[in-house]
């Protein structure tokens, strides 16, 4: 649908489109707050472009709920789309360029004949835009130019994947002004998780875009491709807890080859046995082999692959919980995760400066204030970043209140889930 950015931004403030607000996040503190933020969009996209017909998309940040480091290795996990998203005005040019400002960032310009890897954009969001693009045209969905306006309240590094948001953003917009929306969730998250792997340069599993892509609280099974995929409808506030995420300030930036080691040792313990993950791993011939195994790879690659055979197996467990409405073992098995990620995994520190442990930390902290309560974990990567909380309503000030006291104002995030990924709003 689309008309011109000036008569979008009346509209809004005479309250119409109040329906298609609700799906990016029905409270109506959430609904007000979208409104001005599409206002504030639209005229700063009239500023950059002009008055123009455009369309406005939004992708959602996502939060891990269950399976920490589990998908690289094929396995299984639990993700959800939240509700803080990233947006975009935009409007379809033939020029065959999109030319993209953020928020905050200098524009960007891809011409859409030139789509191979440019290693001098590594990191960049134009390398992402550039991979997306190529990944669906390989796919078989041309893509067109276009201009946009993009800002979000997306937080970059709290692990709510910021990246991956852009990336099904940008295929959703392709997949509205090109193809009617019909570009499936699934070849948006693969489009998405193989341009930050060629030409973002950053190594990653499909989590983040499948959550970000398909939206709402879903399993997935990586065993087999397609991976399977099963939406859960469950809401964390009917059983009386909020979900917190807590930015413990730490940073990300030393520590790709700490993230690295993860999937490669797990990838060893695999290859031990001429497989390409452990998920082709039988874990009885696993457990036997531990003597041979910790002589040829060490202790902590062992370790890890215990973790990962636990954690798999404890998605399945989770999401049986969460059908079945037993929300006490629902948190057990999050303790369960939290505790194997810690021990085995051993990604809550980073061995490069033993005396800041931010996340380790953080989890004390909440231990403390839940008092055998709620569930708290590491959430995403680790090392750096984040902690996920299960919060109950009643300690939900107390809680934000003191983490924040700790790690600054605006760490701890309450998020809601969003039921729908990446999606034209107007």
């Amino acid at each position: 649908m689309f008309e011109k950015a000036s008569r979008l931004v009346r509209r809004l403030q005479e309250g119409e489109f109040q329906e298609r607000l609700r799906r990016t996040d029905p409270h109506e503190n959430a609904m007000n707050r979208n409104r001005a933020r599409y206002i504030s969009a639209l005229e700063e996209f009239r500023r950059l472009y002009g008055d123009r017909t455009v369309e406005i998309y939004s992708a959602p940040g996502r939060t891990e709920i269950g399976g920490n480091h589990t998908d690289h290795q094929r396995g299984r996990v639990l993700a959800a789309s939240v509700n803080l998203d990233i947006i975009a005005v935009v409007s379809p040019t033939e020029d065959n360029l999109i030319t993209l400002k953020s928020a905050g960032y200098a524009p960007v310009c891809i011409n859409l004949a030139e789509l191979q890897p440019v290693t001098e954009e590594n990191g960049t969001s134009a390398a992402l835009i550039r991979g997306v693009v190529s990944e669906l045209e390989a796919a078989g969905f041309r893509a067109g130019g276009f201009r946009a306006y993009v800002t979000g309240d997306v937080p970059g590094g709290a692990g709510l994947s910021s990246s991956a948001a852009f990336e099904i953003l940008t295929g959703t917009v392709i997949s509205g002004l090109y193809h009617n929306m019909q570009i499936p969730a699934q070849t948006l998250a693969r489009a998405g998780q193989a341009a930050e792997t060629r030409y973002f340069g950053k190594p990653c599993g499909l989590m983040d875009q499948m959550a970000c892509s398909v939206g709402g609280l879903i399993y997935i099974d990586f065993a087999n491709d397609p991976p399977e995929v099963r939406r859960l409808e469950t809401d964390f506030e009917r059983f009386g807890h909020a979900l917190c995420i807590v930015e413990t300030g730490g940073s990300h930036a030393a520590m790709t080859d700490e993230y690295t080691a993860i999937p490669a040792e797990m990838h060893q313990i695999a290859g031990f046995y001429h497989k390409e993950v452990l998920a082709q791993v039988e874990p009885e011939v696993f457990w036997r082999d531990i003597p041979t195994l910790r002589k040829q790879f060490g202790d902590r690659a062992v370790l890890r692959a215990i973790h990962w055979f636990g954690e798999t197996c404890r998605v399945s467990a989770q999401a049986d919980a969460l059908e079945a409405g037993d929300f006490p073992e629902f948190l057990r098995l999050i303790r369960a995760s939290g505790n194997s990620s810690f021990q085995y995994l051993q990604n809550v520190s980073s061995r490069r400066d033993p005396r800041e442990q931010p996340i380790a930390l953080a989890l004390a902290v909440s231990d403390k204030i839940l008092a055998g309560r709620g569930a708290a974990r590491v959430h995403g990567g680790g090392f750096a970043g984040t902690i996920q909380a299960f919060v109950p309503e009643d300690l939900v000030e107390e809680y934000k209140k003191s983490l924040e006291g700790i790690f600054g104002e605006g760490a701890c995030h309450v998020l809601r889930i969003r039921k729908h990924g990446g999606m034209k709003v107007i």
